[in-house]
C-alpha cells in the first residue's frame, strides 16, 4: 500500500508543479480590444503569464459588486477619472502600495490612496476649422462662452463623462456662479443640439454645420487612420485651450486618463502586480503611445511622432482627484441649465 501511495504521489508531482508555475491574470476592460491587446501580448511574451480579458462595455461596477469575493477579476482597466472613481467608491478595489508604480506615475495621475493608477493621459482640446477659424481665435475654455461663437460650436452631450470632467475642472477654477454662466454661454453658442460623439462633431465642422468642437486628442489619430474619416480630420486642426485664473493667467489644458485598479478579490494578486508594473514600463508606455495616440503617463517616454506633430502644451495644475470630487456638482449644474435641451 505504501508503494502504491508513493507511486501515486510521484505521478501527481509533475501535475502539481505544472499548476504551480502556470500564472495568469484576469482583466475586466472597458477599453476596446485593439487598444489593449498589443500591450497584453507583449507582457505575456516577456513573462510567460497569460492574460485573460473580458471586455465589459457597460455594467462593470455592478458586475464586480454582484461577484463580490468570488470575482475572477484581478484588474480593472478603464477610461476617465469618473469610471475609475466609480469602481473605488463601490468598494471593489484595493490599495496597491508599490514603489515601481508611484515612481513611474506623477502624483496628479494616481489616487492618493493608491486605489487606481493612470496609464495614459489625453487632453480635452478644441477641433477648429482650418477654413473658418484663424490662429489665436480660441485660446481658452473661457473663450467658448464668448458671443462671437454664437451658432458656431458643436459638441456631444455635456452629460458625457468627458464633458462632465471638463465642467468639474471649470468649477474648481471658477466656482459655481461663474461655471453656471459659462455653461449658459456655451449653450447659447451651439450650432445644434448636442448629439453623437467627438468624431461626429469633426464631421459637422467638415460639412459646414459649425466651426469648432470639443474632443479628446486621440480621436484625431483614429480619424486619420480611417479612410472615410480622414477627410473630416484634414479639415480641422487641434488647439490646446487653457483655463485662465482670475487675473487672466493660463493654468493649463484639461487632462484625463485611462487607468488600472486591482480588485479586492484579485485571485492572482502577484501576477496582477507584475502586469501593473509592466504597463508603466518604458516598453509598455511606448506601445501605448504608438498604438493609442495617447500621451504616456510616465515622464521621459515620448509621445508618437503623430501626436507630437499636434503641438506642445502645458497640462492643467489640477489633480484628477480635485476633478472627481466636483463631478456630482458639475453634473448637477449641467442638468440645471438643461444644456442638452
Amino acid at each position: 500500500m505504501l508503494r502504491a501511495l508513493l507511486a501515486t504521489t510521484l505521478l501527481a508531482a509533475p501535475l502539481l508543479t505544472s499548476a504551480a508555475v502556470a500564472e495568469e491574470v484576469n482583466v475586466y476592460s472597458h477599453r476596446q480590444p485593439e487598444l489593449v491587446q498589443p500591450l497584453l501580448d507583449a507582457f505575456t511574451a516577456k513573462t510567460g503569464i497569460a492574460v485573460n480579458v473580458a471586455f465589459v462595455d457597460s455594467g462593470m461596477v455592478e458586475r464586480l459588486v454582484a461577484e463580490g469575493d468570488r470575482s475572477p477579476a484581478d484588474l480593472v482597466m478603464t477610461v476617465d477619472i469618473a469610471r475609475l472613481e466609480q469602481v473605488v467608491q463601490a468598494g471593489v478595489t484595493q490599495a496597491v502600495d508599490d514603489p515601481a508604480l508611484t515612481a513611474a506615475i506623477p502624483a496628479a495621475f494616481r489616487d492618493p490612496a493608491n486605489q487606481w493608477f493612470g496609464l495614459t493621459t489625453r487632453a480635452r482640446i478644441v477641433y477648429a476649422s482650418k477654413a473658418a477659424v484663424a490662429d489665436g481665435d480660441v485660446t481658452s475654455y473661457e473663450d467658448l462662452a464668448d458671443p462671437k461663437w454664437k451658432g458656431r460650436i458643436c459638441t456631444r452631450s455635456f452629460t458625457n463623462d468627458y464633458n462632465v470632467a471638463l465642467t468639474a475642472a471649470y468649477l474648481k477654477h471658477h466656482g459655481e456662479e461663474a461655471t453656471r454662466d459659462w455653461l449658459l454661454g456655451v449653450k447659447a453658442n451651439l450650432a445644434k443640439k448636442p448629439e453623437g460623439n467627438d468624431r461626429s462633431q469633426v464631421k459637422s465642422i467638415w460639412s459646414g454645420e459649425c466651426d469648432i468642437s470639443l474632443g479628446n486628442t486621440y480621436y484625431m489619430g483614429q480619424m486619420l487612420a480611417d479612410p472615410e474619416q480622414k477627410e473630416y480630420a484634414d479639415s480641422v486642426r487641434i488647439v490646446f485651450p487653457v483655463f485662465e485664473d482670475a487675473a487672466g493667467n493660463p493654468t493649463g489644458t484639461h487632462m484625463n486618463v485611462s487607468g488600472v485598479a486591482m480588485t479586492k478579490a484579485a485571485p492572482n494578486k502577484d501576477a496582477a502586480l507584475k502586469l501593473m508594473e509592466f504597463l508603466v514600463s518604458d516598453e509598455a508606455q511606448h506601445i501605448y503611445a504608438e498604438t493609442n495616440n495617447e500621451f504616456p503617463v510616465k515622464p521621459g517616454v515620448e509621445a508618437s511622432e503623430l501626436v507630437k506633430s499636434w503641438g506642445s502644451f502645458t497640462p492643467d495644475t489640477l489633480t484628477l482627484t480635485d476633478v472627481a470630487e466636483l463631478r456630482p456638482a458639475a453634473l448637477k449644474l449641467i442638468e440645471e441649465v438643461n444644456f442638452d435641451g
